[in-house]
């Protein structure tokens, strides 16, 4: 009979601790320690490399061999430059947003407009649901294979079977393993998981999309551990009133977290924004007050970005500074230098 472990982890970092606290001692915040039940069992390990896990021994560096492909490109243009000339072969990357920004959108078009054999693994959606998207977003069906499947252990059993050149999970707070006793989307099913998943793509060289899921305060959900335990951490981000999306590169350990990809959201899916400053710029026919150029470089990619500014008569005494996509803090700063040396 297994036994089974009772221990207490902080919702906020993922802290582990054998009886509850009120403050956690790593992020310092109170009353976040939650009680998980633990059942340890050691099948999966089997189903990861395909035999028993040898014990590593140490190599020299000279010895060790390269991979023969050491990145996957895609179609996308954009999502390479981000990753920072393609997908690393055993990396993986995790893609975190808001709800309904289309990260589920972004994954499929990349799964879809690649020539490489792909797993999709879903434990939000129905296959009917992803057909449907995917038939609107249009590309090669012939190389991506569905599976709604929220269980570690059989997604790794068929991927082990299918044996696909990258896997896209949707989402991380949805898969649950067999080795922890807790509900999906805790602490410690995602920390178990991910931990999982990261041992597979290292030992087997697939290279694994993850969507994750962010909080209210705008993280990612789940331990702050997770971002560390991933290769590549990446933000897809913008305004749903709006057509266009960015996404960002927070972290990359294969390449530059400078650069930035553009995207259009269309009826027919996310379509890449080859001319960032033809969609920055608007194209006015006449002179106007209060509209300036600036030259932003992000990256190796030069970008023009025009900046309006609008400013109408105080009601009261003491006027208001506002700003949308600049941080108030610096726009205060410049503000107050032109007014010192400019006297405007």
């Amino acid at each position: 009979m297994v036994k089974v472990k009772s221990s207490f982890f902080c919702q906020n970092c993922g802290n582990q601790s054998s009886k509850w606290i009120g403050k956690c001692s790593s992020c310092n915040e109170w009353n976040t320690f939650v009680e998980e039940v633990i059942q340890k069992s050691s099948p999966i390990e089997k189903l990861i490399s395909g035999s028993l896990i040898k014990s590593a021994k140490p190599q020299l560096i000279k010895d060790v061999q390269p991979l023969v492909s050491q990145r996957i490109k895609f179609l996308d243009k954009e999502f390479n430059r981000v990753l920072g000339g393609g997908l690393v072969q055993g990396s993986v990357v995790l893609i975190g947003g808001e709800p309904g920004i289309g990260k589920s959108t972004l994954t499929l078009n990349i799964a879809l407009s690649s020539n490489n054999k792909c797993l999709y693994v879903s434990g939000e959606e129905s296959d009917e649901q992803i057909k449907l998207r995917a038939e609107r977003i249009g590309g090669d069906m012939d190389n991506c294979y569905l599976l709604q499947e929220t269980n570690l252990q059989q997604i790794i059993h068929q991927a082990n079977q299918l044996k696909p050149q990258f896997i896209v999970i949707d989402s991380i707070q949805t898969i649950q393993s067999e080795t922890v006793d807790s509900s999906p989307g805790s602490v410690s099913q995602i920390k178990e998981s991910t931990s999982q998943i990261v041992k597979y793509a290292k030992l087997n060289n697939i290279p694994v999309l993850l969507i994750g899921h962010i909080n209210k305060e705008g993280s990612i959900a789940g331990p702050k551990i997770l971002e560390h335990m991933v290769d590549t951490v990446l933000q897809f981000e913008g305004d749903q009133h709006h057509i266009y999306r960015i996404i960002r590169s927070i972290k990359n350990r294969f390449g530059s977290t400078n650069e930035i990809g553009i995207y259009e959201m269309t009826s027919k899916g996310l379509i890449e924004v080859e001319n960032p400053s033809k969609v920055l710029i608007n194209n006015h026919q006449e002179l106007l007050s209060g509209v300036a150029i600036a030259a932003s470089l992000e990256g190796l990619r030069p970008i023009l970005i025009e900046i309006q500014a609008l400013t109408s008569s105080a009601a009261y005494g003491t006027p208001q500074r506002s700003s949308t996509g600049f941080d108030l803090r610096r726009l205060n700063m410049l503000t107050c230098g032109i007014r010192k040396k400019m006297r405007i």
